[in-house]
């Protein structure tokens, strides 16, 4: 036995030094590490990619994402490539490995999701064929909440209401507008400086509220209304949810009232709610219901009721009469949220010509 086991080592021998492709390693992979915590825990950055939120939020507008407002959702799944969402540049290959799946949880966040919050989520319709992606690797949406878990939600001549009670509308949210003309051409310097589009497959114009009033003061206008879809007629987005024939005059300027399910909320199932609520109870909360004859079935025992074990949310686009939202799919569960939209970090206009292609004004925008 070694009786000097208290001995020190000779200290005085030179340490060896890491090699520059060791010191470069170590210092990419705490990089990495760093990054990916402060994406999953703190904020995270987004761009906008479609017009269904102009023009409170332009295509080419990058945004911060707070995970802290809400509370960060933890990993669902864990083996994936860093930075890549659910595609691999490129070589356009699944950029994760959904062997290892982990419950949905979220840590505690300063606040509840508030009706008017600018919110990313996981589109959930990403959950069907032929993608079957799972909770966390669905493509980013961003859209306005309209309601919250519990609300009663309808929309009437495209203004919505909740438990009565109309929302307010966002400055810069937009529908779309029949115009015509004394048989003049509106001038495209005018349009262009009232921010007015007008897209090659609609005969309508799409404007804020502001920019309707400012058009319509000029002389060669003689008709200016919103298009909006009456109540009863299908509209010009297709069918609506949930997609069923008791609802089938239902459109997206006249819906509802329909009822947003809340954690704990014990809904009667019959055939008029089934259609509103099977997808949450099938798809996102995981059960199996089947219908025999007239009775309904989850996970083998005959119920005419269902107790939801998460919180839905209702979301829409600025861009009323241009966004694929709730309307069209229902209902975003609360272990979709990835976090609320902050601030415009940086906004590049692709039609844009050198300097100008950087929008300066939306700089640093906070989001409202």
């Amino acid at each position: 036995m070694n009786w000097k086991f208290w001995d020190k080592k000779n200290t005085t021998e030179p340490k060896k030094k890491k090699s520059a492709a060791r010191e470069w390693a170590d210092a990419i992979l705490f990089a990495v590490v760093a990054a990916t915590l402060i994406r999953t825990l703190f904020i995270e950055a987004y761009t906008i990619p479609t017009e269904s939120m102009e023009r409170s939020l332009l295509v080419g507008d990058f945004l911060f994402v707070s995970k802290v407002n809400y509370g960060a959702r933890t990993p669902m799944t864990p083996i994936a490539f860093p930075f890549a969402h659910h595609t691999m540049p490129i070589i356009n290959t699944k950029a994760y490995w959904d062997g290892v799946k982990l419950p949905y949880y979220r840590l505690p966040g300063l606040s509840n999701i508030k009706k008017g919050d600018v919110v990313v989520f996981n589109w959930p319709m990403e959950a069907d064929s032929p993608l079957y992606r799972p909770v966390d690797k669905r493509e980013n949406y961003i859209k306005r909440c309209q309601g919250t878990p519990g609300d009663t939600l309808s929309i009437v001549d495209a203004q919505v209401f909740v438990n009565g009670r109309a929302n307010p509308n966002p400055p810069e949210s937009q529908i779309n507008y029949e115009v015509q003309t004394n048989g003049t051409q509106v001038n495209p310097m005018l349009l262009d400086k009232l921010h007015i589009s007008m897209s090659e497959y609609s005969p309508y114009f799409t404007m804020t509220k502001e920019s309707a009033t400012k058009l319509k003061g000029f002389g060669n206008i003689t008709i200016m209304k919103p298009h909006i879809t009456p109540k009863n007629e299908m509209g010009d987005g297709g069918e609506v949810f949930p997609m069923d024939k008791h609802y089938i005059k239902w459109n997206q300027d006249n819906f509802g009232p329909i009822i947003i399910p809340k954690k704990g909320w014990t809904v009667k199932l019959d055939s008029l709610s089934l259609p509103f609520y099977k997808r949450a109870i099938t798809v996102y909360e995981g059960n199996k219901l089947e219908m025999k004859g007239n009775d309904i079935y989850i996970n083998g025992t005959k119920t005419d009721t269902y107790t939801f074990k998460l919180n839905y949310y209702w979301m829409m686009g600025d861009n009323r009469h241009n966004s694929l939202d709730s309307r069209f799919w229902g209902f975003v569960p609360e272990d979709h949220i990835v976090g609320k939209a902050l601030f415009v970090w940086m906004s590049w206009d692709t039609n844009g010509t050198f300097l100008n292609k950087i929008r300066w004004n939306r700089l640093f925008m906070g989001i409202h």
